[in-house]
C-alpha cells in the first residue's frame, strides 16, 4: 500500500479550531499520535499513513484540516 505524509499548516489563532474539527469526525487517525510543532510555536502537524490514494488519505482528515494540508507520497529508504 502506498505511504503518504500529510503536512498540515495553520496559524496560531487557528490552533483551537483545528483540534475542535476532529470532534464528531470518524477517522482511523482519531486517538492516534501525530507529530506537531504547535506547542513550540510552529503550528504544523504531520501524519504518516498508508492509503490507496492521495485523495483517500486526505479524506481521513476533517474538511477544515484537509483544506490546509499538503499530501506527499513517500517511501522508506535505508540510510547508509
Amino acid at each position: 500500500m502506498p505511504l503518504f505524509m500529510l503536512h498540515h499548516r495553520h496559524r496560531a489563532d487557528e490552533c483551537a479550531a483545528v483540534f475542535a474539527a476532529w470532534n464528531g469526525f470518524d477517522s482511523p487517525l482519531r486517538g492516534t499520535s501525530a507529530t506537531s510543532s504547535c506547542q513550540s510555536g510552529g503550528h504544523e502537524i504531520w501524519w504518516s499513513l498508508g492509503s490507496a490514494s492521495q485523495e483517500e488519505a486526505l479524506r481521513q482528515l476533517p474538511r477544515y484540516v484537509a483544506d490546509r494540508t499538503v499530501v506527499v507520497r513517500i517511501t522508506e529508504v535505508e540510510i547508509p
